[in-house]
């Protein structure tokens, strides 16, 4: 690991079984030996706790700590990611060894941080667990006559007449709407309280040095991450890379939506060492790319990242796992670019030091949305996160970097403000965007944005639902699209696909900026985007999900209108460039994605870190990768 110029690893999240043998008999002391002598060769430890993984012992004993699959059956499966985080017993075994680890580790100098259980994704649908449910549903509607009204239950005779009647989901099903967004939230407020219980455990004794994350898994949506994050110190997720080759646009994307968690740089606690054991894809990407892909994971905001796994496993779920060094005790060869990598970080991390993306365009991203869309897709291949990287893209390709957040946050230092499938649109988020624009700022719907309030339900105007006013105007009627259908306007000719919305002009001072072009058709000559000047802001409507050439043009137009200045500079086909701000510099990261040599001219003279040279131009071989720093 030395040799590797490794500085941090991750240990303990799957050991509890090896740190308490039997119930109440503790064993630390193996940890501490490794913590110690790792330390001594200046590497630093994030403890894990065990809690993803109950000992059998404790399974057997106490089978309710486990979770419960929505038919009633005990889950018995896999060996991790089963246990009941509902359970007050679970917690109170989970809270017991945390405390245990915390005064052993709490202020040993090598420990870095902690990481809380790994990669959260398995809920319970136990009788306790909806029996919380039911009082968390009590809680917030307070009687059954307002639940009922809010999630309009009288249709399709799903009136509740007992809290008891209501089933706990994960999953759209024939439920109501009301009640699989509020299933989602009870789940996310349930799994954040579970974790509270792990970091005032960790806090009773811990330095507040050391920080305290979770392993996070980028898009998936088993729960509201922005609310999971809040309590964490620092955000990090798992990266890994299968499918044999690298996108930087999509891969670059979740680094920003990570970012966007809490708004500040983040960790990458695990990515690709080696094929992935299990049968899905494991394909290993080309020689190089991996270090090219992790100087972008840098580039977007990463301060740390770690490899799964250091040793390959002689068996287990993971036996078939790649790793730095194999069974045999030696080195596999991606050993070899990772050593680099650590060579490289050591040279760069003076200068990376107190340096962070910042953005002056953002895009909105919520999970009440996501979780809406994909219950009513009105079309199956309508995908949301699709929809959002369809803007995403050219933003990344104009020269902007990107933040990620919430339609709740405070707007008011971007410039751009794009909300693709804003979906619900609560009264509180709506006020806020207002105040966005109306201080000034640009804000663009589009498709599927406003339809519903935080009950899931249709706002009774439509949409953009509470904005629909400050937009003077409003989607007339929404359809699925079968073939593509032309639309027409100030950017060019185009073609629109998959969902189309119909809009109709109610103030005079709407402009009309795109129309359908679609004869016999409810939709010919009907606008599809539509925009408004607002004092010295503006908002605007897209329709229709334009195809790509044509989606690029409006965002220049967005861009154009908001005054955005892009920030990174322009680069050559297959290169991509990365910027992170300090008090006093800039730092330029470009690497070279694809398989040919490629040459890069520097808008102005820069220190090419890892080359330990002044330069204004750039030769990069395939998948090569420079680090630049610039005076502010």
């Amino acid at each position: 690991m030395q040799k590797a110029h490794l500085h941090m690893v991750r240990v303990g999240e799957f050991a509890w079984t090896a740190l308490e043998p039997t119930e109440g008999t503790y064993d630390l002391d193996w940890l501490e030996r490794a913590i110690n002598l790792a330390g001594q060769h200046g590497i630093y430890t994030v403890l894990g706790t065990p809690s993803v993984a109950p000992p059998v012992w404790m399974a057997k004993k106490y089978p309710g700590i486990l979770v419960t699959d929505e038919n009633g059956k005990l889950y018995t499966g896999s060996t991790r990611n089963h246990a009941n985080w509902n359970s007050e017993l679970y917690r109170r075994f989970v809270r017991q060894i945390d405390e245990r680890l915390a005064e052993r580790f709490g202020h040993n100098p090598y420990v870095i941080g902690w990481q809380i259980g790994n990669e959260y994704s398995r809920q319970s649908f136990d009788a306790d667990t909806q029996a919380q449910f039911h009082a968390w549903l009590q809680h917030r509607y307070g009687s059954l006559a307002k639940l009922n009204a809010a999630w309009t239950t009288a249709y399709n005779n799903q009136t509740y007449s007992s809290w008891d009647e209501i089933p706990l989901v994960d999953g759209p099903g024939d439920n109501s709407p009301g009640l699989w967004l509020d299933s989602k939230r009870f789940i996310t407020d349930s799994l954040r309280a579970y974790q509270r219980v792990q970091i005032d455990a960790i806090r009773k004794y811990a330095d507040p040095n050391q920080k305290i994350t979770t392993n996070l898994m980028g898009w998936y949506d088993l729960f509201d991450h922005y609310q999971i994050g809040q309590d964490l110190d620092v955000i990090a997720w798992d990266n890994p890379q299968v499918k044999g080759s690298y996108s930087p646009m999509e891969n670059g994307a979740t680094h920003d939506l990570m970012r966007g968690l809490k708004g500040g740089n983040y960790w990458v606690m695990e990515t690709t060492a080696g094929p992935r054991g299990g049968g899905n894809a494991s394909a290993m990407l080309r020689k190089g790319e991996l270090r090219a892909a992790i100087w972008e994971y840098v580039g977007h905001g990463a301060d740390l990242v770690s490899y799964w796994q250091w040793r390959d496993a002689l068996n287990g779920g993971e036996a078939n796992h790649g790793a730095l060094v194999d069974v045999d005790g030696r080195p596999d060869p991606i050993y070899a670019e990772y050593a680099q990598l650590g060579a490289e970080f050591e040279k760069a991390g003076p200068a990376l030091a107190g340096t962070h993306a910042q953005a002056e365009v953002a895009l909105l991203h919520s999970y009440p949305s996501r979780w809406a869309i994909n219950w009513q897709k009105m079309n199956p291949a309508y995908d949301p996160i699709q929809e959002l990287m369809s803007y995403y893209t050219p933003l990344r390709q104009l020269g902007y970097t990107v933040d990620i957040v919430p339609p709740n946050r405070d707007l008011s230092r971007y410039k751009l403000v794009i909300a693709p499938g804003l979906n619900v649109l609560t009264q509180a988020e709506a006020d806020n965007l207002t105040h966005y624009v109306e201080g000034g700022g640009h804000l663009v719907l589009a498709q599927r944005s406003g339809m519903k309030d935080e009950h899931n339900s249709r706002w009774s105007e439509r949409q953009p639902g509470p904005l629909a006013k400050l937009l003077g105007a409003h989607v007339e009627q929404y359809m699925s699209l079968n073939d593509p259908v032309a639309v027409s306007g100030d950017w060019g000719d185009a073609s629109a696909s998959m969902f189309a919305e119909q809009l109709k002009v109610d103030n005079p001072d709407t402009q009309v900026l795109m129309r359908w072009l679609a004869p016999n058709s409810w939709l010919d000559g009907e606008p599809s985007a539509v925009s408004r000047t607002v004092e010295k802001g503006s908002i605007a409507y897209i329709g229709a999900w334009m195809d790509s050439a044509t989606t690029k043009r409006a965002v220049e137009w967005m861009l154009k209108g908001s005054a955005a200045s892009p920030d990174l500079f322009p680069v050559p086909e297959g290169v991509e460039v990365f910027h992170r701000r300090g008090a006093d510099k800039n730092i330029f990261i470009v690497g070279n994605y694809s398989t040919s040599p490629t040459h890069v001219k520097l808008p102005r003279s820069m220190q090419d870190v890892l080359a330990g040279k002044e330069s204004e131009t750039l030769n990069l071989p395939a998948f090569g990768v420079a680090v630049l720093m610039a005076p502010e």
